[in-house]
């Protein structure tokens, strides 16, 4: 199954709460910091949430 790797690449200074709480429940906490998440639909929509403050790498396991 194919994984994702998301990297928080702007800062969440001035964003709108809900763009803040999406990429919280990424896992996402300091600029530059990586989390691995499985891929499946709901992340795809946060990821599309916060496209603009993220960059993303699919991996294979």
């Amino acid at each position: 199954m194919a994984k994702l790797q998301i990297t928080l690449k702007r800062s969440l200074i001035g964003r709108p709460e809900n763009q803040r709480a999406t990429v919280k429940s990424l896992g996402l906490r300091k600029i530059n910091q990586s989390v691995v998440q499985s891929d499946n639909a709901a992340i795809r929509g946060m990821i599309n949430t916060v496209s603009h403050l993220v960059s993303v790498q699919e991996i294979q396991e």
